[in-house]
């Protein structure tokens, strides 16, 4: 018997449900593949809780003078909608994704940190609970997911709430940042044989990008909460305007943070939409190394620009302009590569499957939700509409349209290889249109309202302003999109016992993932694979005609 061999069958006595029962083998887990289902899985439940919370919230604006939830409640449902979809459910299930693809796209047997690994996710759980625990202890913070000061002061914020949201929000981000140390770990040292920086694939590179992005992002975070907790419960003053505080101080450091979570936030999406679309267009990637170029540019200068949600507050004039063109610019290569994934599709033999269906869904959303924080980086125009609904539309459209537009297009794709059986395609077809109609009806009337200036964060208005029509829309196109995710997830649960078998590689493909059995086995790979170009499977499929005679 071979050693790999041996290695095999202990590792498959390990795994064996008579030796290790199932709840104990998934809570004590290192390996990456059920880490990342985990912390899928966490995120998919708190999409279900953010959306209900979203839901409420809309019914409370869909008339004027409605009374449906009380003030103090509906600014407690504001907060912790915003804090959820940011925290526990985008970045989650991203991380979750890479967590599960990355390995095995460089052709490695795990993560390079696999006890942090596991640590990381149950740091996430339990900060996500954390913060959900303050409805135990007498209510949800109401401070918005933003948290302004000096609203998180103990004058404006009484309670253990706002402590438990800053809290969990400190224990949550410790293990984001283990999951940036571990991607860069892993993607840096531990390739297959031959696979180069130039030769990895697209969304293994985005989650580089992705992990340092969030190793320069999350400690100001953390540093801020620090200091939200010691004016709250030491008395120091850090934000604290009445005794010398600072509450710019405040908004610049959560900003710092905030804007480059946007491309944390879009960045594997990105990666994902790299992956999908060469495949289902039957085309090789247009444009690998500019949109490579283009990923590393995004990432420098989305680490400039993060005063562009400042420019009302005060700050000179140069500095407004400086931050102008700083929004302007990190357009240029988000538009390189909307131009080559266009590139890629022209001439190409497209296959509207679901992964390409919702990837052309994000496309089309994610122009519109570009062009609109054009316009917001032209100072004028945001001065008119800083803070007003018009913010709320374009914030939603980037990061719903894009975000979760690409991750479910990702779901579609991947879902085989983890389950070894395919989503149904009628209830995809089902979810795409009912979220895709919703969300236009949704956040389209908000640009609307915020253009006849209806301010964001508000629990009511008055009748006659103009803005009943544009809230009714909004509402109706939630209600529309609450079936979608509840397609999604029924369709994740039944296929997973029902659906068609998959096979290895279902959809053709050409990355290293696929050259493994679907749901892979633990060791990922027998022997570790030997990469000779981007694509090893059309490699090994074609070779009379490799790709590295082209590279």
């Amino acid at each position: 018997m071979s050693i790999i061999e041996q290695e095999r069958e202990v590792i498959q006595k390990q795994e064996s449900p008579q030796s290790t029962p199932v709840l104990d083998a998934w809570l004590t887990t290192v390996d990456h593949k059920k880490i990342g289902v985990l912390y899928i899985v966490m995120a998919v439940v708190f999409l279900v809780i953010g959306g209900c919370e979203a839901l409420i919230i809309r019914l409370q604006l869909m008339y004027p003078r409605s009374t449906l939830v009380q003030p103090d409640t509906f600014n407690g449902l504001f907060t912790m909608h915003g804090t959820t979809m940011v925290f526990f459910v985008g970045m989650p299930i991203l991380i979750g994704i890479g967590n599960y693809l990355v390995p095995l796209m460089i052709g490695a047997r795990d993560m390079a940190f696999p006890r942090l690994n596991a640590f990381g996710f149950w740091a996430t759980l339990f900060g996500g609970l954390l913060v959900y625990f303050s409805f135990v202890a007498g209510g949800a913070p109401t401070i918005g997911w933003f948290a302004y000061a000096p609203l998180t002061e103990r004058t404006f914020s009484r309670g253990s709430a706002t402590d438990f949201w800053a809290l969990g929000l400190l224990v949550s981000g410790v293990g984001t940042l283990t999951a940036g140390i571990n991607f860069i770990a892993s993607i840096l040292g531990m390739r297959s044989p031959g696979m180069t920086l130039r030769k990895i694939p697209f969304f293994a590179w985005t989650m580089l990008w992705t992990s340092v992005l969030l190793l320069f992002a999350m400690p100001p975070l953390t540093a801020s909460l620090v200091m939200v907790l010691l004016d709250r419960n030491l008395g120091t003053h850090f934000f604290d305007v009445q005794n010398g505080g600072s509450a710019v101080l405040w908004q610049h450091l959560f900003w710092f943070f905030g804007h480059p979570e946007v491309y944390i936030l879009i960045l594997p999406v990105f990666g994902m939409i790299s992956e999908i679309i060469p495949v289902f267009s039957r085309k090789v990637l247009f444009g690998y190394e500019f949109m490579a170029a283009a990923t590393a540019a995004i990432a420098f200068i989305s680490m400039g620009v993060w005063a562009h949600h400042m420019f009302t507050i005060g700050m000179s004039r140069v500095l407004d302009l400086y931050f102008a063109v700083a929004s302007l610019l990190v357009s240029i290569p988000t538009g390189i590569k909307l131009f080559n994934w266009l590139a890629t599709m022209y001439g190409g033999r497209i296959y509207l499957a679901s992964p390409m269906l919702f990837a052309i869904g994000f496309l089309s959303m994610f122009v519109i939700g570009g062009l609109t924080g054009i316009m917001l980086a032209i100072v004028p125009f945001d001065f008119q509409l800083t803070d007003s609904y018009f913010v709320v539309g374009h914030f939603h459209w980037v990061l719903i349209g894009g975000t979760l537009f690409g991750t479910f297009a990702g779901i579609h794709y991947w879902y085989p290889k983890v389950t070894g059986r395919m989503l149904s395609e009628r209830i995809a077809a089902w979810q795409f249109w009912l979220l895709y109609i919703g969300f236009i009806l949704t956040f389209g009337p908000m640009h609307v309202a915020g253009m006849l200036g209806m301010p964001r964060r508000i629990y009511t208005y008055e009748p006659g302003m103009g803005w009943e029509l544009w809230n009714q829309l909004s509402t109706v196109g939630a209600i529309i999109q609450a079936p979608s995710f509840v397609l999604f997830v029924y369709n994740l649960i039944a296929s997973a016992w029902w659906g068609k078998p998959a096979g290895d590689n279902p959809w053709n493909a050409w990355t290293l993932e696929w050259a493994t059995t679907s749901p892979p086995p633990v060791y990922n790979f027998e022997t570790l694979p030997i990469v000779h170009s981007r694509r090893p499977l059309w490699d090994l499929a074609h070779p009379d005609d490799p790709d590295w005679k082209y590279e």
